[in-house]
C-alpha cells in the first residue's frame, strides 16, 4: 500500500528535528549523511506513533509553501507520462538517491511539489 510522507523544506534540518523531537516527543528514524563534512544532513525524518515527517535540506528554501509530499510508488519511471497526462509536470529526475530510493520531482496541477519514490532497482 502506498505511503505518503509529508516533508518540510528547510535550510536547517537539525533545528527542525530538535524542535519536533524535543518539544513534541517525536523520535528520529532516518538520516542521510551530508555530502560534505560540516554540512547538515540532506534528509532527516521523525516519527509520531504511526505517522512520519521528513525534513529536506534546501540551501535557499522558498518563502511560501515549504511542504513537499513524498509518495511511495511501485515504479517512478512508469508514472511520469501519467503525471503529464493528468495535468502535472515533471520538474526533476528520476534520480537514484544515496538513501536507496529513486525519486522524481513532479508538481500537481495546482503547482504543489510532490516526490514520487520507489526503491532503487539494481
Amino acid at each position: 500500500m502506498p505511503t505518503i510522507l509529508p516533508m518540510l523544506l528547510t535550510a536547517d534540518p537539525e533545528r527542525l528535528r530538535d524542535f519536533y523531537v524535543g518539544a513534541l516527543g517525536a523520535a528520529e528514524v532516518e538520516r542521510t549523511s551530508p555530502e560534505e563534512a560540516g554540512e547538515p544532513p540532506s534528509f532527516l525524518s521523525v516519527r509520531f506513533d504511526d505517522s512520519a515527517l521528513g525534513f529536506i535540506r534546501e540551501s535557499d528554501p522558498p518563502a511560501g509553501n515549504r511542504t513537499l509530499l513524498s509518495i511511495d510508488v511501485a515504479d517512478v519511471d512508469a508514472l511520469l507520462d501519467a503525471v503529464r497526462a493528468h495535468g502535472g509536470a515533471v520538474t526533476g529526475g528520476p534520480t537514484d538517491m544515496a538513501r536507496g530510493v529513486r525519486v522524481a520531482h513532479v508538481t500537481d496541477p495546482d503547482g504543489n511539489p510532490v516526490n514520487l519514490q520507489c526503491p532503487v532497482r539494481h
